[in-house]
């Protein structure tokens, strides 16, 4: 056996890293799909933007549960009602928060004509605390 402190350290960081990175693919593909759909509802649908930014949302955060929980966490075996309701809290959690990023930047900043750019930033925003939710909570693996 080897107890290197180095690979006993390493190997929990790598698995974290390797999570984290994955969920940042996931994040980036619900981000197109957040704001390809945002921006075709604010400029062909004329929604408001609190009307796209939902719409949008919802059809994101479908796509992130479905890839991060087979995917991102590996966790096909979990209660899909339990980790399906656990994603969508943190998820609307981050989307509130999303939502005062947005109101900010484009009532407080003068983001008024880019609003995409606003959605952009406000999903940067909100990435680190919905990676930690879903990691801690949402998608948690019982103890080996």
């Amino acid at each position: 056996m080897n107890y290197n402190i180095g690979n006993i350290l390493n190997k929990p960081f790598n698995k974290l890293a390797g999570q984290f990175i994955k969920y940042c693919i996931v994040g980036g593909v619900g981000t197109i799909l957040n704001v390809v759909i945002f921006w075709l509802l604010i400029t062909d649908g004329h929604l408001h933007y609190v009307a796209a930014a939902t719409i949008s949302f919802c059809v994101a955060v479908t796509n992130n549960f479905l890839l991060n929980k087979y995917w991102t966490f590996n966790n096909p075996g979990g209660s899909g009602f339990g980790q399906g309701g656990r994603f969508l809290v943190v998820s609307l959690l981050s989307y509130f928060v999303n939502l005062l990023v947005l109101r900010l930047l484009i009532n407080d900043f003068s983001f008024k004509r880019h609003e995409v750019i606003a959605q952009i930033i406000a999903i940067s925003f909100v990435t680190l605390l919905n990676f930690m939710g879903n990691k801690l909570w949402s998608f948690r693996q019982p103890a080996s």
